[in-house]
C-alpha cells in the first residue's frame, strides 16, 4: 500500500525545533542545490549558533556551488557534496538533521537517498507553499515570510537565548542579512515588509557591513557573466502585445561564455526594467532534455490583476513563490520554450 503523503504544513514552533536541535550533539544541516544567499544564509546562521552551543554543525551544500558565497562562509566547515560524500563517517554519526529554505524532495534529489530514512530525526525551516512533508518529522513553514532568512534569524535568537536580534553576534548577523536582502532583491521587492527592514536595520547594529557584503555578491561579476548577459538579451523576445518577456540560454552559450551554471542566475531582473513587462521567463537548457525555468512576476498596478507564476507552474511540477518560481522539464529548450511561452501568455494580465 502506498503511504499517504504528508501535508506540506507547519507541525511545530520554532521553539520546538530549537530544543529538538539543542538536544542533538552533531547536526548536518542542507537546503536547496545552486544555493543562492538566503539557501547560504540561514543554514549557515544556524549551524554557527549551534557551534556556539557546543554542538558539532555542519552544512552540506548541493552542487552546483556559487563561488561569490565563499567569503560569507570563510572558515566554517562546510562540506561540498562530491561523489562519496555520503560514506563519511560524520554523516553516520549525525543524530538530527535540519532543512532549511526548501521542502521539495526535487531540489534535494542528490540528499534524498541520505535525508528519507532519517525524516524523524530532521527538522524543516521554509518559507515556500509548496513542498513535500514526508521530508521532515518537525516542520515550521511561513509562506509569508520575506525570506528564510527572516525565519533562521528568529530561530537563532531562540537558540542563543537573546532578547533582540540586534544582540546576535556578528558572524552569524551576516549571513541572515545576506539572505535577508537578497531575497528581496535588496529591499525592492513587493515581498519586502517593515519588519523586514526593521529585522535589517538591527542586524547592522550587530555590525554587519551590508556594502561589503553587496560588492561581495552584487558587484563580483566576471566578464563572462557579461558577455553571458549579452547573449541572454540577444535572445529576449516580447509575446502578448508586450507584457510577457522571455529569454533563453543554451549550453553552446554558457560554453563560448566560458561561464559557469552559476553565472546564469539572476538573469530575471534584465527584462522587468521595460515598463510593460508583468511576466518574465529565463530557460536555461541543462541538458539535451533538461530545461530549467525561471519566472518572475511584477506586483500589480491598479486595475491589473495579480499574476501568480508560482500556480502557473504547478502543471509543469514546479513552484515557489506568488512572484517568483522555478521548474526544471523534462523536455528539450525548444519544447519547454512553446509551452512556457503558451503558459504565460494566457494568463490573464
Amino acid at each position: 500500500m502506498t503511504k499517504p503523503r504528508a501535508p506540506y504544513t507547519t507541525n511545530a514552533t520554532l521553539a520546538d525545533i530549537a530544543a529538538r536541535l539543542r538536544a542533538a550533539t552533531s547536526v548536518a544541516l542542507f537546503t536547496h542545490s545552486k544555493p543562492d544567499g538566503d539557501a547560504v544564509g540561514s543554514t549557515l546562521s544556524v549551524a554557527r549558533a549551534l557551534i556556539r552551543l557546543g554542538i558539532k554543525a555542519t552544512p552540506v551544500y548541493l552542487a552546483p556551488w556559487p563561488s561569490r558565497m565563499d567569503p560569507i562562509v570563510a572558515d566554517t566547515r562546510v562540506v561540498h557534496e562530491k561523489h562519496g560524500c555520503w560514506d563519511e563517517p560524520w554523516l553516520k554519526e549525525v543524530d538530527a538533521a535540519a532543512v532549511l529554505d526548501t521542502g521539495s524532495w526535487g531540489q534535494l534529489a542528490d540528499a534524498r537517498k541520505w535525508l528519507e530514512p532519517r525524516a524523524d530525526i530532521t527538522v524543516l525551516v521554509d518559507h515556500h507553499s509548496h513542498g513535500d512533508g514526508d521530508i521532515a518529522h518537525l516542520r515550521y513553514i511561513d509562506p509569508s515570510s520575506a525570506s528564510a532568512c527572516e525565519l533562521a534569524a528568529e530561530l537563532c535568537r531562540i537558540l542563543l537565548n537573546l532578547d533582540a536580534y540586534r544582540q546576535l553576534p556578528a558572524d552569524i548577523a551576516e549571513p541572515i542579512y545576506l539572505g535577508v536582502s537578497t531575497d528581496t532583491g535588496w529591499f525592492r521587492y513587493s515581498n519586502m515588509k517593515p519588519s523586514t527592514l526593521r529585522l535589517a536595520a538591527d542586524l547592522i547594529e550587530a555590525g554587519v557591513d551590508h556594502n561589503r557584503l553587496y560588492r561581495q555578491v552584487e558587484q563580483a561579476d566576471t566578464p563572462h557573466r557579461l558577455q553571458l548577459i549579452k547573449r541572454a538579451l540577444d535572445s529576449l523576445e516580447l509575446l502578448d502585445q508586450d507584457r510577457a518577456a522571455i529569454m533563453t540560454i543554451t549550453k553552446a552559450d554558457v560554453t563560448a561564455c566560458h561561464a559557469s551554471q552559476d553565472e546564469v542566475g539572476g538573469l530575471t531582473d534584465l527584462p522587468q526594467t521595460i515598463g510593460t513587462v508583468r511576466v518574465i521567463a529565463v530557460l536555461t537548457e541543462l541538458e539535451p532534455t533538461l530545461t530549467k525555468v525561471s519566472l518572475r512576476s511584477k506586483a500589480a498596478n491598479p486595475g491589473q490583476r495579480e499574476i501568480d507564476v508560482n500556480a502557473l507552474l504547478n502543471p509543469f511540477g514546479g513552484g515557489g513563490h506568488f512572484h517568483a518560481a522555478g521548474a526544471k522539464i523534462k523536455l528539450p529548450l525548444a519544447e519547454t520554450k512553446a509551452k512556457i511561452a503558451r503558459a504565460i501568455t494566457e494568463v490573464p494580465k
